[in-house]
């Protein structure tokens, strides 16, 4: 952050490519200097699907959710994972309830 605006985000994937492999000493390194940035982040309005496809064509874990240039929250593949499965455990209850009679109707 710099006057409250998102500037870079840092990973392990950062420190481990721009820090390990590269030898720098983890003491001397100064986060601007393996940061990724610009940085790539949702608005609370992204879909589950759209951020899933933005953390994939990326390869990100995390995704910084900002709301005005305000960072509101971070959402991590853990958090989608769990909502698409959290879904698809309804349908198939719902299903389920379809098929033996009980759905309600």
């Amino acid at each position: 952050m710099s006057n409250n605006r998102l500037v870079g985000i840092l990973s392990e994937r950062d420190y481990a490519r721009k820090c390990v492999l590269m030898g720098r000493p983890s003491r001397e390194t100064l986060v601007h200097q393996i940061m990724t940035s610009p940085v790539v982040f949702v608005s609370p309005q992204h879909t589950v699907d759209e951020c899933m496809t933005m953390m994939t064509e990326h390869h990100f874990r995390h995704l910084p959710v900002l709301e005005d240039e305000t960072v509101v929250g971070v959402i991590s593949i853990g958090d989608l994972v769990k909502c698409v499965i959290s879904g698809q455990a309804q349908t198939i209850e719902a299903l389920q309830g379809y098929i033996t009679g009980a759905y309600p109707g």
